[in-house]
């Protein structure tokens, strides 16, 4: 099968500091990768690579013709802000030429309620307004969709309800998903392929191979927890 993205040797620097070295792996179309790693390693940095907007060395290749939607770490909305959802949404898919029943569409596969599209984005709560953020990198009909912590200011609760409608819209319409996330639990149970980076590739593969005590450990040289399908704690110290 033919790879939706092929990266080989990447390497970035920003302002003469060595952020990323030596990355490659591979994706292929429908699976879903996530990137983990402590603060600072680099992991935002491999997104905008990915997306073109910072110069790097080495090669990333997408498939051609690909359209790839973004959802980034926080944008921070003044509450006096006078705009709604709908005219963030309407926006875009001005830009995009796209008719206005596309909007109603993504909004219905979302789940975003009129109420929710008619309030200003200042005074939705978190996960309404991630919600929100998801309908606008689905608007074109995305085949990828990267993701940058989308829960990392989220309740619990509502953590798992945005990790629950990500993994059910990259099965339902065979996306490609990269997402950058903290929820090693998360990443074992819906996860295909796992990066683990600390400025290097430290290790890629199936999360039952990546998420090992010994390379957590090495990962984030400390204790991390998490559990598997059957609810069996893992501790990087062991």
């Amino acid at each position: 099968m033919p790879s939706v993205l092929s990266v080989k040797n990447l390497n970035v620097s920003l302002e003469d500091n060595s952020v990323l070295e030596k990355i490659s792996f591979t994706l292929a179309p429908g699976e879903s990768l996530a990137i983990i790693g402590p603060n600072g390693s680099g992991k935002t940095v491999l997104l905008k690579a990915l997306l073109g907007l910072i110069p790097y060395a080495g090669e990333i290749r997408w498939a051609k013709n690909i359209k790839i939607g973004y959802v980034p770490q926080k944008i921070d909305a003044d509450r006096h802000l006078p705009i709604t959802l709908a005219d963030l949404l309407q926006a875009k898919a001005r830009v995009l030429e796209l008719e206005e029943k596309e909007c109603a569409q993504v909004c219905q596969i979302i789940g975003l309620s009129e109420k929710a599209l008619q309030t200003p984005v200042g005074h939705l709560s978190g996960g309404q307004f991630q919600k929100g953020l998801i309908a606008l990198a689905l608007l074109g009909n995305p085949q990828v969709i990267l993701l940058d912590e989308p829960t990392a200011s989220l309740d619990q609760p509502s953590e798992e309800h945005v990790y629950e409608l990500i993994h059910r819209l990259q099965k339902q319409y065979q996306l490609t998903v990269i997402i950058v996330s903290h929820d090693l639990s998360m990443v074992y149970h819906k996860i295909h392929k796992v990066l683990s980076l600390n400025k290097q590739m430290l290790s890629f593969g199936e999360p039952r191979e990546v998420l090992s005590s010994k390379n957590l450990k090495q990962l984030f040289g400390a204790s991390m927890e998490y559990y598997d399908h059957i609810h069996k704690k893992h501790d990087a110290k062991r």
